[in-house]
């Protein structure tokens, strides 16, 4: 992962950053402010948590990937996204929306969800936006890759951090350049 020079969109400064370590490597902008983990979360690629926590709770985006199995649909792949949240001891799980976007060949789908996970010994109550991307190849559709965007922030916060969410999700492409820079590593 790589990071440029801060640009100026919409009067905020924000890095382009390039995410490697997924299946298919991208860019994305972060928004002026957030920061970065000194180490990541378990299985994740990237991620920046706002500088105002709420109550205990930094909200959080995080950018994770794998590859994507022809006979599964994102619903299936974000299905199995609220279950983990039940493996992982968050309560009260409810999924509020669920809804497919983009299109046949540049598939996306998003849910909502409300949850109770306990942070520094106390149940708080969270919401979580993930956006999952599905990114097929044109010249042979059996090889795909997902890749999934997470905010995660106190319920009272969401509205206020949701338009930063919005902002690196819609400023998320492909590069296809770092791609066969990665494969000519290997």
């Amino acid at each position: 992962m790589t990071t440029g020079q801060p640009i100026r969109i919409d009067g905020d400064f924000v890095s382009k950053v390039l995410v490697t370590a997924l299946p298919v490597p991208v860019r994305v902008e972060v928004p002026q402010g957030w920061e970065r983990p000194a180490v990541l979360p378990s299985g994740v690629s990237f991620a920046v948590g706002h500088p105002s926590p709420d109550r205990g709770v930094r909200a959080t985006i995080t950018i994770d990937g794998d590859r994507w199995a022809p006979s599964e649909a994102l619903e299936d792949i974000a299905s199995r996204s609220v279950e983990h949240l039940a493996g992982a001891g968050c309560e009260d799980i409810l999924v509020l929306d669920r809804e497919h976007l983009g299109t046949a060949s540049m598939p996306a789908l998003t849910q909502r969800i409300a949850l109770r996970s306990a942070s520094s010994g106390v149940l708080r109550d969270l919401v979580q936006d993930q956006v999952y991307l599905g990114f097929i190849d044109q010249t042979e559709p059996s090889v795909r890759a997902v890749v999934r965007l997470v905010l995660t922030a106190a319920s009272e916060q969401h509205d206020q951090v949701t338009s930063s969410f919005q902002a690196v999700v819609n400023s998320v492409v492909p590069d296809p350049a770092a791609e066969a820079d990665s494969t000519e590593k290997r």
